[in-house]
């Protein structure tokens, strides 16, 4: 870290070692890295918003972990040997899911698209949905989007 190195990158498997746990490797980096560099950790499955994971879950992991490092490998290989920085506006992006895809998308884009208030997209394609869910759950309520009446809960007939 003395030399020419700016950043580093530690991923660690969770089952890989009882004794080498990201607790214990954060600790070791953070004394051996005073006044030299700093140190932080971050424990990806922890920013997880909701229960445990599911199957699809999982396997989205593994699909964009791996698509990750494929572009962090081309970013690398399209760098090397020119001492260039990532800087530009595509290096600082979110990988996820956007219209069925698997997409990089631009951090400075998704600014304009999020409402960091509820931390939801700002635009939400199933909310059109919304009247018709309720005809379907047996509400008194028309499929006109613009309509906000008041909703009534259709009692069932009694014979």
């Amino acid at each position: 870290m003395k030399t020419t190195i700016q950043r580093g990158l530690v991923l660690r498997n969770e089952s890989c070692s009882e004794n080498y746990t990201t607790d214990f490797i954060y600790q070791l980096y953070s004394e051996e890295g005073k006044g030299v560099f700093d140190c932080r950790k971050n424990v990806l499955g922890h920013m997880q918003q909701g229960g445990a994971p599911s199957p699809f879950d999982r396997n989205f992991g593994t699909k964009i972990s791996a698509r990750a490092m494929e572009w962090i490998t081309a970013k690398l290989k399209e760098a090397r040997g020119r001492g260039k920085k990532f800087t530009a506006d595509d290096s600082v992006c979110v990988l996820g899911i956007s219209k069925r895809n698997v997409i990089f998308q631009p951090v400075a884009e998704l600014k304009k698209e999020t409402d960091f208030e509820h931390r939801i997209p700002k635009e939400q394609w199933w909310l059109k949905l919304r009247p018709l869910m309720k005809i379907l759950a047996k509400y008194k309520a028309s499929y006109d989007v613009s309509d906000s009446g008041q909703l009534e809960h259709v009692q069932p007939w009694s014979v």
